[in-house]
C-alpha cells in the first residue's frame, strides 16, 4: 500500500499549543500513523460530510482523505468534549 502524504490546515498549530506537551507527542505519533492506514481501527466516518476522526486518549483527530492524490489534510485537533463544535 502507498504511504500517504499528510498535511495540516495551518490552525492545527495552534490546536496543539492548547494541548500539553505528553499528550501532543501521542498525538503526533497517532497522526503519523495514519500516513500507513488513513482507514485503520478506531477510524470512523463522520456523518454530514467527508471528514473522519481517530481518537488519542480525550482527544479527537479530525481528518479528510484525498485518496486519488493520496493525502491526508489534518483539519482539527482538540479536547473531545469542543472538537465538533466550529467545524
Amino acid at each position: 500500500m502507498a504511504k500517504f502524504e499528510l498535511r495540516f490546515k495551518k490552525s492545527v498549530a495552534r490546536d496543539l499549543r492548547r494541548i500539553p506537551a505528553v499528550d501532543v507527542r501521542k498525538i503526533l505519533k497517532r497522526i503519523d500513523g495514519l500516513s500507513e492506514n488513513p482507514r485503520g481501527v478506531g477510524c470512523i466516518k463522520l456523518a454530514g460530510g467527508d471528514k473522519y476522526r481517530i481518537r488519542q486518549s480525550n482527544y479527537r483527530i479530525l481528518y479528510q482523505i484525498v485518496d486519488k492524490e493520496l493525502i491526508i489534510y489534518v483539519v482539527k485537533v482538540a479536547h473531545r468534549s469542543g472538537v465538533y463544535k466550529d467545524g
